[in-house]
């Protein structure tokens, strides 16, 4: 029989960024908090010091901070009529485990989405016709705009400490920074980074084509910094450690440096480490959840935790899983476009330029940091008139210098072998005089590509894993080529005696790391029948389950998801606090 712990006011699945966020916002209410966290707890201190931290066999190739597939993975497979089978190494992507969750070992780099991808069915259809958006995408609008979830951005943006230089503060274009982003109320916290050379060469040639370059926005702090919280930040030493690794210089933005050390002062709140919640606890009627139903890690002992609100606050498709397994909400079926849980997941849409350089031009980039890069938005999104073309979406385009780690960076031109004398030889040549381009596309969704339950494979709890059926949509395959393709112009004049473009090409893989940027699943919109929350995450079917991070997408956008999370967080926690608690029930009606 499973062991019932006292009752509390709202319970976190999960804790990282966005239940943190949430659980702080609810500081000055008179509710019992209670953070859930499957994995150990984690400090900057004494967890991310080196010299161990800088361990980048075990922490980027053995994947020291994130889940371990030999208890918990994922079934994959590219289209419904094939078996999905269980990723028993992660690679294409990289979800983190412990206290912090992914916010422990993210780039750092902070973007918002642009206003028409708030919007993007309306968008299109309003400025090209209807019949323009291909039939094979099942994009929609979001159900929140810009102009709502600016206020949250700016929090989000203050509470890590955002660099960069503003391109549009309330209307005002301003040179240096991103003037095709949408108004900002305020200029960021903090200044931007000072381009690498890399990016220096990528801006000359970016501007030369008659692009605007500016340096991306960037959590790896640039100065000493208090944030609303009083949390005191550094600023980064550029080490080259940020992806995959914790910061040991508190300089990169995480849970650990913005808000735990306020959380764990706070009176009405407490974390529970080692604690794998299994499903969400509904009444007989399935219209209202009880609690939650725990592992506690220790003992091995179920655990009822009774509580009368709960938010699903962990990875993307872990949260979408967990409604699966709880049946909240209707299952999607690709067949019948039937279902409101597992549609419309999406990922990200990259390619690359690889640029050889002489052994005159030293690029030195080991001294990297996540988020240093040098970009140019010209070609992101809807940012380029896409009359004429035969796809919608785009690219944000970079140089980035984020640590030419030596176990994961050797890049040698096609035709060395692939080990030996000569191959050693290659690497040692090219390591410090070879970069890369990035094309950072949209991923669209459409109807085959979800989320769901395996009937085979099982977790180390008996649980079916979740069966990700994804490969990239055709619009999303000419957009990358077409994106590579202006790359490739800016790659030209940038003056390396030898350039590589690499388009995306399907089928999806598992194999290479991608980005970390999963999304959809829980999307958020005004049609319950075909979306699983409402506008402010929380669920149709069951108005006491709240949702957040990227899960909510409809689908992803050309920018990395981070910001748009946060932002989301504040959102959410501003409707509990302020609508929900004074009136428990659907905030939206069906």
């Amino acid at each position: 029989m499973a062991r019932t712990m006292p009752a509390v006011d709202i319970v976190f699945v999960g804790f990282g960024f966005t239940g943190a966020i949430i659980a702080r916002e609810l500081k000055d209410s008179p509710l019992r908090i209670l953070g859930l966290e499957r994995g150990q707890p984690r400090d900057t201190v004494p967890d991310f010091q080196g010299p161990a931290m800088h361990d980048e066999l075990a922490m980027a190739v053995r994947h020291g901070l994130m889940q371990d597939t030999a208890r918990e993975t994922v079934t994959v497979r590219n289209r419904p009529d094939q078996t999905a089978l269980p990723m028993r190494q992660l690679g294409s992507f990289l979800p983190g485990t412990d206290l912090g969750g992914a916010g422990v070992h993210w780039n750092g780099q902070t973007f918002r989405f642009q206003a028409s991808d708030f919007r993007l069915r309306s968008h299109h259809e309003e400025r090209y016709g209807r019949g323009f958006v291909p039939e094979e995408l099942s994009i929609r609008d979001w159900g929140v705009t810009y102009d709502e979830l600016e206020p949250s951005y700016t929090r989000f943006d203050r509470l890590i400490g955002t660099c960069g230089h503003a391109g549009n503060v309330r209307g005002e274009i301003r040179p240096g920074g991103n003037i095709h982003e949408a108004p900002r109320s305020e200029d960021y916290p903090n200044p931007a980074t000072e381009p690498s050379y890399l990016g220096a060469i990528f801006a000359k040639a970016a501007m030369e084509l008659g692009c605007q370059p500016f340096q991306v926005p960037s959590a790896n702090l640039t100065r000493a910094y208090t944030n609303p919280e009083g949390v005191e930040m550094k600023p980064c030493m550029v080490c080259g450690y940020c992806e995959r690794f914790g910061c040991e210089h508190f300089a990169k933005s995480s849970p650990q440096t913005t808000l735990l050390p306020r959380l764990r002062e706070q009176r009405n709140f407490e974390l529970r480490t080692g604690a794998h919640v299994t499903r969400v606890d509904l009444t007989p009627d399935r219209r209202r959840a009880r609690g939650v139903t725990y592992i506690d890690a220790a003992t091995g002992e179920e655990v009822t935790q009774p509580a009368e609100i709960v938010v699903l606050s962990s990875f993307a498709y872990n949260n979408v899983r967990l409604m699966l397994l709880s049946g909240i909400g209707t299952a999607y079926d690709p067949a019948t476009r039937q279902g409101n849980v597992g549609r419309n997941y999406c990922y990200q849409t990259m390619s690359s330029v690889t640029l050889f350089y002489d052994d005159d031009v030293h690029l030195n980039q080991f001294m990297g940091a996540g988020a240093l890069g040098t970009m140019v938005d010209e070609y992101a999104g809807d940012n380029f008139d896409h009359a004429g073309l035969d796809f919608i979406g785009g690219a944000y385009i970079g140089a980035f210098t984020t640590g030419a780690r030596p176990i994961e960076f050797h890049p040698v031109p096609p035709g060395t072998p692939r080990w030996g004398a000569a191959w050693k030889a290659a690497t040692a040549r090219h390591y410090n005089h070879t970069g890369a381009i990035t094309c950072h596309g949209m991923s669209n969704a459409r109807a085959s590509n979800h989320v769901d339950l395996d009937p085979t494979y099982r977790d180390a709890y008996g649980q079916p894993l979740a069966r990700i059926t994804f490969d990239f949509p055709e619009n999303d395959l000419r957009m990358s080529a077409y994106v590579t393709e202006r790359a490739t112009e800016i790659a030209r004049r940038m003056g390396a005696r030898r350039i590589l473009a690499n388009p995306r090409t399907a089928p999806w893989s598992v194999v290479p790391y991608q980005t970390t940027h999963n999304t959809g699943g829980a999307i958020m919109g005004a049609d319950p029948r075909e979306t699983a929350v409402n506008r402010y995450g929380q669920s149709w079917d069951v108005p006491n389950v709240f949702v957040t991070g990227s899960a909510l997408f409809p689908q992803n956008a050309s920018y990395n998801p981070t910001g748009t999370v946060g932002a989301l967080a504040y959102w959410t926690a501003d409707a509990i606090r302020d609508r929900y608690l004074r009136a428990p029930g659907a905030m939206v009606q069906r």
